[in-house]
């Protein structure tokens, strides 16, 4: 029973009739159950029940008198068993009742079939002859549907035939115009971008009308809404409908309007809609066909749409080809293109003159770009058969091998870190430094070619390891003056201050012969003199630790860490992982002096509880992290903005990488902590 019955029955005042008397007559079964000091005279009866059974078949039918009876089952049942001193007596009476009951209902429900079946006799005379008209009536319409079909399907030929859009819209609109018996036809197209309608074709209104209405918000006017709702719209008389929003429909004197969505996968595109200046009737077939049309001219329009972008993109395709022609022949950097085998497909002059080959020497078919010859247009062996130049001409082993690595990756997908250093081998015997930058180039999915573009960078890399060796010589000078100024500190400053000390103190031995005042003024002396020498002492640890000479680079690092204990009451830990060796006198100053400086700047500015000091000692490099959980700080874009931030520290850690030949990496953020990585070459 679904629940619109549900509510029917419940507001048909017979249900509360028959649910009063039912409620009656249980009281009056149950009155020594319900008043055990007197039942009243009332006298349990349960064949009353059978007064709302028959009531009930009467009104609401043979099924719902069945109902009743087992309810009023259910009703004398816990009397019969829990009450009643005659058990079997009082089951038989219930039911007695209820076998009463059922027959009852059974009666009403024979009675109902006779009465149905002729009832449904007359029904079914009635319906087969308003099925007979409709059916006449169905085949009058399939018979002009069928020729406006031939029509339509006339209009979708030349539609298919054409992808001139102006030529099919001129054409199309007319021939629906004559199909559907209509005056007027618009076709928008749907702008999502936008989200708005655009006129894209109509047919019989003025240019002016059609200017007005040229473009309409998504839900505005009678188009707006059909495409913002995806359902058609008839429109009996346009002149009073007050959904217009446009006075010049108003004005063109359109009365009666079909509009429907034109759709593509369930998503509206736009909408198409026919009208007339007399009122007129549209039913389901013309609401059918028109659909039916709007699909045609939006499949016809997005073909010659899709024809027209892609004439626009071989254009394009053309004009990028001889750009990129024009840019590979002039570039200043040697660009070249090799298959998979490494023979050189094509190359500029600017790679021949790398290479050290006279433009004139390389083969007239490798110098330049053609795009006939590109790797996309040549097949495998063709590709070989083209080149008389390889790389392996000018490439060593060495080089090769790392050539070999970069192929891998770019073959197997991977990210490669470009650009890369390159050597090269001249034509004159001498090396060449490149920066080099290496594509893979495909075809359906397949590698066919590498594209590469290199860059000399040889006077640089001259001038940087000038730079280089200028700046050791620097931080040699620097380190050599450091340990001389802190011998000196360590040797005199420091001998002086002591014997200073001392002979203050032998005076204030004798303090029993000064004044009081004189005396306290001596301690104070005294006590300038002992911090003043403590300075200088770590002045002169500072400037050159006499344990990284003596013991090496781990216990100097063991120093820094439990000074940094010591003075900062910062925990602090230091791992070592690997095989522990003894470097390079230079890069052990140098990795000292990074980790001293992180070290301070963990103590004076992460106000951290904790921090960590890990030294791994790899067959190629060793690297250095110190990690701390203090408050961090925020990275600046890029490390050589350090020294214009102010942050004098890290700039020189920086500098100090560099001059190891290594790298510096720095990670914090505020609230997180600070991590600063080293990596050194052996």
């Amino acid at each position: 029973m679904d629940r619109t019955t549900v509510t029917a029955v419940l507001r048909n005042p017979h249900f509360w009739v028959i649910l009063a008397l039912m409620a009656i007559f249980s009281v009056q079964y149950y009155a020594e159950q319900i008043w055990p000091w007197g039942n009243f005279g009332l006298v349990a009866y349960p064949v009353l029940y059978l007064i709302p059974v028959v009531y009930c078949g009467f009104i609401f039918g043979a099924t719902a008198a069945l109902v009743t009876a087992f309810t009023a089952l259910l009703i004398m049942l816990p009397r019969a068993v829990f009450f009643s001193s005659n058990l079997p007596g009082a089951l038989f009476e219930a039911g007695i009742v209820t076998l009463i009951g059922v027959l009852a209902g059974l009666m009403l429900k024979v009675r109902e079939s006779k009465m149905g079946a002729g009832e449904d006799r007359q029904i079914v005379a009635e319906t087969l002859t308003v099925t007979k008209n409709k059916l006449r009536s169905q085949t009058r319409k399939l018979m002009s549907y069928e020729k406006k079909l031939d029509m339509v399907s006339s209009i979708c030929n030349q539609f298919i035939d054409t992808l001139n859009m102006e030529r099919v819209l001129h054409y199309g609109l007319r021939k629906i115009l004559e199909v559907m018996g209509a005056e007027a036809i618009l076709v928008y197209r749907l702008n999502r971008e936008a989200g708005e309608l655009n006129l894209i074709g109509y047919e019989g209104v003025s240019g002016e009308f059609a200017r007005e209405v040229d473009k309409l918000k998504l839900g505005e006017g009678l188009n707006g809404r059909v495409a913002q709702s995806g359902k058609p719209l008839v429109v009996k008389d346009g002149s009073t409908d007050p959904r217009l929003t446009r006075e010049v429909v108003r004005q063109e004197g359109i009365k009666s309007m079909l509009i429907v969505p034109i759709k593509c996968e369930d998503e509206v595109q736009g909408t198409i809609g026919i009208a007339n200046r007399e009122y007129r009737e549209f039913d389901e077939e013309d609401e059918k066909l028109l659909t039916t049309i709007g699909s045609e001219i939006y499949i016809c329009s997005e073909n010659a749409r899709l024809y027209q972008e892609q004439a626009r993109m071989m254009e394009q395709l053309r004009d990028s080809e001889r750009s990129y022609r024009e840019l590979f022949e002039s570039a200043h950097d040697a660009i070249w293109i090799h298959d998979l085998h490494g023979n050189i497909l094509a190359a500029n002059e600017a790679a021949a003159r790398l290479i050290g080959f006279d433009p004139e020497e390389i083969p007239g078919e490798l110098l330049g770009y053609d795009s006939e010859k590109a790797p996309y247009k040549v097949e495998g062996h063709e590709m070989r058969e083209l080149s008389s130049l390889n790389v392996k001409s000018f490439l060593s082993e060495e080089s090769l091998s790392l050539a070999r690595e970069m192929r891998d990756e770019l073959l197997q997908g991977h990210m490669a870190v470009q650009p890369y250093e390159q050597q090269i081998m001249r034509t004159d015997g001498t090396m060449a430094t490149i920066m080099l930058t290496t594509n893979l180039i495909a075809r359906d999915g397949e590698p066919r070619a590498f594209q590469n573009i290199a860059r000399d960078i040889s006077k640089e890399k001259q001038m940087q390891e000038n730079m280089r060796l200028y700046i050791q010589q620097i931080t040699r000078a620097q380190e050599k003056e450091s340990s001389r100024i802190a011998r000196e500190l360590h040797d005199s400053t420091a001998q002086e201050l002591i014997a200073l000390l001392h002979q203050v103190e032998g005076l204030l031995r004798d303090r029993a012969k000064l004044p009081l005042s004189e005396a306290k003024a001596l301690w104070r002396i005294h006590e300038q003199i002992k911090g003043i020498l403590q300075e200088v002492r770590y002045f002169s640890r500072d400037l050159r630790p006499s344990i990284l000479d003596d013991l090496g680079l781990r216990a100097a690092l063991e120093w820094l860490v439990e000074q940094l204990e010591i003075e900062h009451k910062v925990e602090c830990h230091l791992i070592v992982v690997g095989q522990e060796r003894r470097l390079a006198s230079e890069t052990e100053v140098m990795i000292f002096r990074i980790v001293q400086e992180a070290i301070r700047n963990i103590g004076k500015h992460s106000q951290a509880s904790k921090a960590e000091v890990t030294v791994k000692f790899e067959q190629k490099e060793t690297a250095i992290t110190v990690k701390d959980n203090g408050v961090g700080f925020q990275l600046l874009e890029s490390v050589g903005n350090l020294t214009r931030a102010g942050k004098l520290g890290l700039a020189g850690m920086q500098e100090r990488a560099q001059l190891l030949g290594g790298s510096l990496s720095i990670q914090s953020e505020p609230g997180i902590g600070t991590t600063i990585v080293v990596k050194a070459p052996v």
